[in-house]
């Protein structure tokens, strides 16, 4: 919806209600239409009754500046003229005089209208309902998030690469690639490095183009986009592999396959050279068991000689 159509100025708006709208003013001042006359409109709204149990939270994204409508509604059973009702961005709280509050039926209305016309805009606005219990509705601001791939992209040294970003539905003012040297992101320029190209098929997409790999090319990428509201950014992983590498569990393999064969053979040999020689075991024995015997018959001997030199004497 275009703000020409939907507030011309604050007097033509001033005590006409929007067919789906409780309110009939609004506070947004008049310097501040006119000056942002052509702004875009965002109309989000959060409901909330006494028997939520979660905060609600609704993101919203906003690609360039806009007006911003944020309406919050909490349904009770009790006394709505004694529910308290606080807006805050981020943990500040925001003046009374800068939204409204209306009461229709069982039903408690509030709104925030303001202008987004950079970052200083843009972040966390809440809505809470003070009653028994507190119920809380944030409205989420931020710009368009690039489209995010989670595994890292893998290539091998001699190869080119091609590291992609994008975003769904949005045109960014510019594009910037950034690679790391360990602590911190280092812009890209192609025109000092040959070995880059940065190109884009579609408005909404870039592409770095890394060429001739080597192993150090491996690390953190980061495309940066920037829109009139903001910066946003994706991380890339780039892992380069050396030709080696996939063989490695294949050198693996071999080596236990020949581990096991050097162990396989050594047994057959052992074996076979049993077969060959069963009788060495056994003639160690009989030469043992002669020089034993040897032993012995010398022994006997000796004192039968003894015996007959006194019978001569």
């Amino acid at each position: 919806m275009n703000f020409d159509n939907t507030f011309h100025t604050f007097k033509e708006r001033k005590g006409a209600r929007r067919p789906d709208s409780p309110f009939t003013s609004s506070p947004v001042p008049e310097e501040t239409t006119t000056k942002y006359y052509n702004l875009s409109m965002e109309i989000h709204n959060i409901s909330l009754t006494e028997h939520s149990s979660m905060p609600v939270e609704k993101n919203i994204t906003l690609e360039k500046p806009s007006y911003v409508e944020l309406t919050c509604q909490f349904t009770t059973s009790g006394n709505l003229k004694s529910v308290n009702v606080i807006w805050k961005k981020g943990d500040e709280q925001v003046l009374e005089n800068n939204y409204l509050v209306n009461i229709t039926g069982n039903t408690l209305y509030t709104q925030y209208m303001f202008t987004v016309i950079n970052s200083k805009q843009m972040g966390s606005y809440s809505c809470s309902f003070e009653e028994k219990n507190e119920q809380k509705g944030t409205f989420n601001i931020k710009v368009p998030e690039l489209l995010r791939k989670g595994k890292p992209l893998i290539t091998y040294v001699g190869d080119s690469s091609i590291l992609v970003c994008s975003c769904a539905d949005c045109v960014p003012l510019n594009w910037t690639w950034y690679n790391s040297n360990g602590s911190a992101q280092v812009p890209i320029d192609v025109h000092m490095n040959d070995k880059y190209v940065i190109n884009g098929t579609y408005a909404n997409e870039t592409r770095l183009k890394i060429m001739h790999l080597l192993e150090e090319d491996g690390g953190s990428y980061w495309c940066r986009a920037t829109f009139l509201l903001g910066e946003t950014e994706q991380h890339i992983e780039l892992v380069v592999l050396s030709f080696l590498v996939p063989l490695k569990p294949f050198f693996g393999i071999v080596a236990e396959v020949i581990v096991l064969v050097a162990i396989i053979l050594l047994c057959e040999f052992y074996t076979q050279k049993k077969k060959l020689h069963p009788d060495d075991g056994k003639e160690f024995e009989q030469v043992e068991q002669l020089k034993s015997d040897d032993s012995n018959g010398i022994e006997n001997n000796a004192p039968r000689h003894r015996k007959n030199e006194s019978a001569a004497q």
